[in-house]
């Protein structure tokens, strides 16, 4: 039996429901084989089929008006084939709470008998579809942590080679050459030719700095463009490109220099330092030849400095040290032994005068006299400069200095005139004059134990 809309008036007729709910479909079909609806998707689904399901609703005039929709996988498919650039799918994900216009028509789900609207195309109402896909991006790469400070890296103080992925024939690789070339034109540039907008445009870009990130000779990566409208800039909001610039960034630092002041994109949010332009770019990137100059004399004038302060902070503390109690008592010592040198080479002296008034009285044996008289005088100026090392070697070995800084001390009595050596030598009563490496202590004896000294005869007689 074959039911047509007009049966639907028939009088008293009784149908069944699959033949009322087919009659149903074919006059909203017929009644509505195209409509427009606005309203905001609730109830979003999407199931292993691929196809969209989710409910349009309406509550501006204070009712809870819903209207059931489906999209299916190949209108979905479709719509992105037909519209790549500004379409829905591949800029941002349908989620509950977006605002769209849905095109399509309205036919009747027989098994449930509920009526809904098949997509068939859609729009984004209010906030621009492309808009919305950043903020999508760039919320997803933050929870990822691809923003984080700690990925971070500072720029080199000099690089030695440079890699720019851009457009070779556009505006912002002429002004990052003239700019580079202006204030250090001993750099080693390397460019990455690609296409910075339009269908591609992010693969290309992506492949250019996968192709920096594994050169070992690269120090630093520029990758921009010049300005233009979001569309135009869209090629450096693209997932590829973000994640291709934190890959790089593993490896050595990235500077992002897209559009102008203004713009900005995923990929300056991504990149270890976001430049304002590409002008801005090639500035940060290396200082002027004239500041690098400047620098160096600035760290010679400091070195020089510190070399002086390292000398004067030694040069006090020798005279900390001359002042020092027990220095003082040793230098006497030296001095001791700096006059009995004076007497040892006024000897040699005599002796010389002597040996030259004998040579005066035998002339005829002048000359083997003076051979004679060399090789005594050699023999005791040895034995003169052998006997001045012994000497001050053993001054050196016999420094207390040495010794007081592993924590002994000497013991004076008489004022500090003479050394104490055993605890015999005191007597209890007497005043001490005890010297550590620091300092001084004056103390009084308060008793004399017998018993170290019949000890350390003992471990002495042991040993």
């Amino acid at each position: 039996m074959t039911l047509k809309a007009e049966d639907l008036i028939v009088g008293n007729r009784i149908y069944k429901v699959s033949e009322l709910t087919k009659l149903i479909r074919l006059e909203l079909e017929s009644s509505f084989p195209f409509v427009w609806v606005e309203g905001e998707i609730s109830n979003f689904r999407q199931p292993s089929s691929g196809h969209f399901y989710f409910t349009l609703k309406d509550d501006e005039a204070g009712e809870d008006a819903q209207l059931k929709a489906v999209l299916f996988k190949s209108d979905a498919f479709r719509i992105q084939t037909e519209n790549k650039r500004n379409s829905l799918l591949p800029k941002f994900e349908l989620k509950n709470g977006i605002k769209v216009i849905c095109g399509g028509r309205i036919t009747v789900y027989e098994p449930r008998g509920e009526y809904q609207l098949v997509v068939e195309k859609l729009e984004l109402r209010g906030k621009g579809a492309l808009q919305l896909a950043f903020e999508q991006l760039k919320e997803k790469l933050k929870a990822e942590g691809l923003f984080d400070e700690k990925y971070k890296k500072k720029l080199p103080l000099l690089p030695k080679k440079i890699g720019i992925v851009t457009s070779p024939t556009g505006a912002a690789i002429r002004d990052i050459l003239r700019i580079l070339e202006r204030r250090f034109n001993r750099l080693h540039l390397v460019i990455y030719p690609a296409q910075v907008q339009g269908e591609g445009a992010a693969q290309q870009i992506a492949s250019g700095l996968d192709y920096f990130s594994q050169r070992d000779d690269i120090d630093v990566v520029i990758v921009g463009r010049g300005g233009g409208s979001m569309e135009d800039l869209w090629a450096f909001n693209e997932e590829i490109v973000a994640r291709a610039i934190f890959n790089c960034m593993k490896t050595k630092p990235v500077i992002s220099a897209v559009g102008h002041e203004i713009d900005f994109t995923i990929a300056d949010f991504v990149a270890d330092i976001r430049a304002s332009t590409p002008s801005a770019a090639a500035e940060m990137v290396v200082a002027k030849e004239e500041e690098f100059r400047s620098k160096i004399d600035q760290l010679v004038t400091r070195l020089i400095q510190a070399e002086k302060y390292l000398l004067e902070v030694k040069r006090n503390r020798v005279n900390l040290l001359a002042e020092e109690y027990i220095y003082r008592r040793w230098q006497l010592r030296l001095m001791t032994l700096a006059q009995r040198v004076d007497e040892l080479k006024a000897r040699s002296v005599r002796a010389m005068l002597e040996e030259k008034r004998r040579i005066g009285e035998s002339r005829s044996r002048v000359e083997s006299q003076a051979e004679k008289l060399k090789h005594l005088l050699e023999l005791k100026m040895k034995d003169h400069e052998a006997s001045w090392e012994r000497l001050a070697s053993s001054l050196s070995n016999l420094s207390p200095l040495n010794i007081l800084k592993k924590g002994y001390t000497i013991c004076w009595k008489e004022g500090g005139l003479m050394p104490v050596m055993k605890a015999t030598e005191v007597e209890a009563g007497d005043d001490l004059i005890v010297s550590f490496y620091r300092g001084q202590i004056n103390c009084q004896v308060k008793d004399i134990d017998p018993r170290i000294k019949i000890e350390s005869r003992f471990i002495k007689e042991s040993k």
